[in-house]
């Protein structure tokens, strides 16, 4: 069978990649195993270098390896969806592509053309390919917003307080919509903030989460724009990436109606982080940046608007996994990525 990565040439993008290749399997509309031949990367730009380093660091595989090819294009642009996809029906679709929160608040029109209309576009370009077509997107807890409960779950209210938030529900409704038409086999996977993510901070209003980690384990001084006790649910990236193809593989009848699946996360504080960061520090001698408080008014009034913890019992019900402990993902971060951080 046949993979599209939408955003694949992003961090989440190459690691999902990275993953599919060693797993060496997914299963088909018919319940069967079949070995992925091809992984196509679908993205407006690629990093040739980030692209070269998707089989580095693999253990000895057992399968063939799959084609692994590069498509540049924008979402909402045809030809270049239909390049993406080709015409063989039996493909799977990770749908990763999207603008960020802090984008999307400050590019109002560029947040609609390319998370929503670029939704439908590809929607209805699975649409032609047929209904064994598979889709999974990836949604994010920014659809809450608003009077939340102390812990979100499947069952609470999305009132977005956010663009992107806003973006993500509609996507999560088409998904629902023509999974129930029968024009896909769709689910979405709402993912809390993903750590800890490798390079420079990007326009994410959730990317202090990253940085308050990254940089002191890169020995450079983070700038912590929200409260030291502001709590946020965050999640490992090997994590969300296992989560997103567990979700692959559960079947549509136990998905039912609701095809939006809340992962599993661990509620986490920039204090909580400090200290996680300093039993690792305190374990193996690693010298550590500091984090200095710089208020950010903006950033704030985003993430004050986000839930502060997340059930992930049905997810977890569904054969997804828990999330991990800091002290794993740390660990986790500095075996993939620590080289960077010499």
């Amino acid at each position: 069978m046949r993979v599209v990565i939408t955003g694949g040439g992003g961090f989440l993008g190459r690691q999902l990649c990275r993953r599919l290749i060693a797993v060496g399997e997914l299963t088909d509309p018919s319940g069967a195993k079949k070995p992925i031949r091809e992984i196509t990367l679908f993205d407006q730009a690629f990093d040739s270098s980030a692209v070269d380093s998707l089989w580095s660091n693999l253990q000895p595989l057992h399968h063939s390896l799959p084609d692994v090819r590069c498509v540049s294009g924008s979402i909402d642009f045809a030809p270049a969806l239909a390049a993406a996809l080709g015409k063989d029906p039996e493909v799977s679709v990770f749908h990763l592509a999207s603008m960020v929160s802090g984008e999307c608040e400050d590019r109002f029109e560029d947040a609609w053309r390319v998370n929503v209309v670029g939704m439908r576009m590809l929607l209805d370009a699975m649409l032609q390919l047929g209904e064994s077509t598979k889709l999974v997107f990836t949604s994010s807890i920014a659809c809450f917003g608003g009077e939340l409960p102390a812990r979100c779950d499947d069952r609470t209210k999305t009132t977005p307080q956010t663009t992107y938030g806003m973006t993500k529900v509609i996507g999560e409704l088409m998904v629902n919509d023509y999974a129930r038409k029968g024009y896909i086999d769709g689910r979405s996977a709402r993912l809390p903030t993903v750590i800890i993510r490798p390079g420079k901070p990007n326009a994410a209003a959730s990317s202090w989460a990253s940085g308050m980690f990254r940089e002191p384990l890169k020995r450079e001084v983070c700038m912590l724009p929200v409260d030291w006790d502001q709590p946020h649910p965050m999640t490992g990236y090997r994590t969300v990436i296992d989560s997103l193809i567990a979700l692959h593989e559960v079947p549509g009848a136990i998905l039912g109606s609701d095809r939006a699946v809340g992962l599993p996360a661990r509620q986490v504080t920039p204090r909580l982080a400090r200290k996680a960061i300093r039993d690792y520090a305190d374990q193996t001698g690693w010298m550590l940046g500091e984090i200095q408080e710089a208020p950010d008014p903006r950033i704030r009034s985003i993430v004050s608007q986000w839930p502060t913890d997340i059930d992930g019992s049905r997810a977890v019900a569904m054969g997804l996994p828990e999330a991990p402990g800091l002290d794993e993902i740390i660990r986790n971060y500095m075996d993939d990525f620590g080289h960077q951080a010499v």
